[in-house]
């Protein structure tokens, strides 16, 4: 009986065990900020690396506070799909690719218009070096 009982427990704490994650999700370890609270932090960070004065500092400002509005719009629109469970269609998804490399272009031509030459050369570098790091991260959940 006495084995019976250990063998059942051993098997449940077994179990149980196996079932944690190690690491949880990126989602679980992000605070929660409002959107305005976003802006505020990539606000000073951009002014840390990039030495702005006060004019580029609410030039920006306005700049992503426009980038945030859209961001969630666009959230929104799909956890609408999401809730629905559809899918967007091909053309859909084309279309909203277009529209974000339209966007992300204008971005540049409105970052180089604030920013002087060498600051806007340092971004540059900077969004590569971000575009790197979330490639290797996916590569990695991927594995």
């Amino acid at each position: 009986m006495k084995k019976l009982f250990l063998f059942a427990l051993l098997a449940i704490g077994l179990t149980s065990f196996a079932q944690e994650r190690e690491g949880g999700p990126l989602k679980d370890k992000m605070e929660k900020l409002t959107p305005e609270q976003k802006t505020e932090r990539h606000l000073k960070k951009l002014t840390s690396e990039l030495n702005l004065n006060s004019k580029q500092q609410e030039q920006i400002k306005q700049l992503l506070a426009e980038q945030s509005a859209k961001r969630e719009a666009f959230k929104a629109k799909r956890e609408e799909y999401k809730n629905n469970d559809v899918k967007p269609s091909p053309e859909e998804r084309a279309a909203f690719r277009n529209k974000v490399e339209e966007e992300r272009k204008a971005m540049d031509e409105k970052m180089k218009n604030i920013l002087t030459p060498e600051q806007f050369e340092k971004w540059n570098a900077n969004k590569a070096e971000k575009k790197e790091k979330m490639k290797a991260r996916m590569e990695e959940r991927r594995k």
